[in-house]
């Protein structure tokens, strides 16, 4: 017995609407959910939207903490890349439109393009095995 497929993945971020922006505005994720806080929680807005992502999705989770001021804190190495399938053909494309909003790529590869989240997280769009 083993998994069968990708669920999911949730990214804690301080700022829901700069992350909504970063995956959907830039990135073109779509909103499957939109997920408001509990009534009894008295929050205005969204605690959590999920991104459609293939067969899974992408949770982006709102939180006012920091990775240094957390409760539990797990000195492991956590998220290294969460990296998303693009076509080699449109690698000059995605270049561009980083160029034109203003995205650095910190990083590229002969199959990748490295991006930051607004959280700082590792985003990369990769054409591997295809060639560019």
């Amino acid at each position: 017995m083993s998994p069968t497929a990708f669920h999911h993945l949730a990214i804690q971020v301080r700022d829901l609407r700069a992350a909504e922006e970063f995956y959907c505005g830039l990135l073109g994720l779509q909103v499957l959910r939109r997920w408001p806080w509990p009534a009894a929680d008295q929050r205005a807005g969204e605690r959590s939207l999920w991104l459609a992502l293939g067969a899974g999705f992408l949770a982006l989770e709102s939180c006012e903490g920091s990775r240094e001021d957390q409760a539990f804190k797990d000195l492991r190495p956590g998220l290294h890349l969460l990296a998303l399938r693009i076509d080699a053909k449109d690698r000059a494309l995605w270049e561009q439109r980083f160029s034109e909003r203003g995205v650095t790529v910190v990083h590229r590869s002969a199959f990748t393009l490295y991006i930051l989240d607004p959280e700082g997280n590792r985003v990369g769009l990769s054409h591997h095995p295809d060639e560019g």
